[in-house]
């Protein structure tokens, strides 16, 4: 796998979910190389040296490196599976619409909710699950009617939309308020190559 796409990952992050799931279902031949977070690996030498930031999750194509998982999802679309990133204007607008949802909203609604469930992280759940009530039923009048968030094909707003979506009763949000939601994520994991992330017995998921 020399020409691969070396993927540094973790298992249970929905931002490493999100590329871990596009290289599946764009068919990207890639190597996942799991860095451990709780021996503090990203926080040390030579990850800081690829992503001085210490975060995962980070991508080395070649002698290309890349950090923070939407400017990934974008690379890799233009670069190597462009069906999924639309280049008419008002279509790529929109996904970069769900791709600023999924950095602000949904990463600190069910997203930090989760956190707090899965990793005991010290955030405001109560706060978090009222974010996640407002970005869920604006996801579902959303997609009131569609099938993809952009167009008539997924593309990789769905993806990036995707992971902390399906995950969020882990974090105590409930998904039984939203069907278009809950059918939408049935249509994401019936994709040719779905990968689901692992599942953590917490919250609402216990």
């Amino acid at each position: 796998m020399s020409n691969a796409i070396r993927i540094h990952t973790f298992p249970l992050s929905g931002h490493c979910h999100r590329i871990e799931l596009f290289a599946a279902l764009a068919g990207l031949n890639h190597e996942l190389i799991t860095v451990d977070l709780a021996a503090g690996e990203h926080k040390q030498q030579p990850f800081l040296s690829l992503n001085p930031a210490g975060k995962v999750p980070v991508i080395q194509d070649g002698d290309f490196v890349l950090a923070d998982s939407n400017a990934i999802l974008v690379y890799l679309a233009r670069k190597y599976a462009p069906d999924w990133l639309p280049v008419d204007p008002a279509s790529e607008a929109q996904v970069q619409r769900f791709l600023s949802l999924a950095a602000n909203e949904i990463a600190n609604g069910p997203a930090a909710a989760r956190l707090v469930t899965v990793f005991g992280a010290p955030l405001d759940a109560d706060k978090a699950k009222g974010i996640a009530a407002y970005v869920f039923d604006l996801l579902e009048g959303l997609l009131d009617g569609r099938e993809w968030l952009v167009g008539n094909r997924p593309s990789i707003a769905d993806v990036a939309i995707y992971s902390y979506t399906a995950h969020a009763p882990e974090g105590n949000v409930s998904l039984e308020p939203y069907p278009n939601i809950r059918a939408y994520l049935k249509r994401v994991e019936a994709l040719p190559g779905f990968k689901a992330m692992p599942a953590t017995p917490v919250g609402l998921a216990a």
